[in-house]
């Protein structure tokens, strides 16, 4: 198996040696139609369905006929809740119970992330450093590491840019220095999509969160075609 080197850096934006990266994930072509294929579906997962408009069931009022059905020279009514009254129910409107959930295919998923993630290294928008730990959460400790990190040759302004941390596993301490800074979001690596990536510029992980990576993805990914 053949493996990319990469630069690894400490907190203080020193290098410290190299990570081996295995081609098989970190080195895959391009695939626009998988990427697109698989984001648009965790977008359709993630949506939320907040329109929605009262059906006639739903509209309050009209426990009675609004006068009698016949003698009045009117039109014959039955409530006030029709949708043809102002203030009746809506047909055929938009309902919270739509379902905007699609199945993704797990080996599409896998590579889609492995695809972005290669596509990131190519463009220099991976940053590796050999450990991210806070002894408290101090939200100014995590700001002076991301200056130190952007000193590093070809990340200058990262701390101005969207940046996502990959966490090797859930750090209450790092995801309470980090949770303020604007434009930075911190995930798992054992929970990062190809969504959560083409979200943000940079991507920060500690080595740890590489092996996480490999583990997940290394066994599964195929040739999709």
């Amino acid at each position: 198996m053949t493996a990319m080197k990469i630069k690894v850096y400490n907190q203080s934006g020193k290098e410290t040696g190299t990570a081996d990266l295995p081609d098989s994930v970190f080195a895959l072509p391009w695939n626009a139609d998988l990427v697109y294929q698989v984001v648009t579906s965790e977008m359709a997962n993630r949506h939320r369905g907040i329109a929605h408009a009262k059906g006639r069931g739903e509209v309050r009022g009209g426990g009675r006929k609004p006068w009698r059905q016949k003698g009045t020279g009117r039109a014959r009514h039955g409530s006030i809740r029709s949708p043809i009254w102002k203030g009746g129910g809506v047909t055929h409107g938009p309902t919270k119970d739509k379902n905007f959930k699609k199945r993704i295919n797990k080996k599409m998923a896998k590579k889609a992330l492995a695809t972005v993630l290669s596509a990131k290294i190519r463009d220099k928008e991976v940053l590796i450093v050999d450990e991210l730990r806070l002894k408290e959460p101090k939200t100014k400790t995590a700001v002076n590491i991301l200056k130190h990190l952007s000193a590093a040759p070809g990340y200058a302004g990262i701390i101005s840019k969207s940046v996502i941390i990959a966490l090797p596993e859930y750090s209450k301490e790092t995801i309470r220095s980090f949770r303020n800074i604007s434009g930075v979001n911190l995930e798992e690596a054992r929970n990062v999509t190809a969504f959560d990536l083409l979200q943000h510029q940079f991507l920060i992980m500690p080595k740890d969160s590489v092996t996480v990576l490999e583990k997940r993805l290394l066994s599964k990914i195929k040739q999709h075609v």
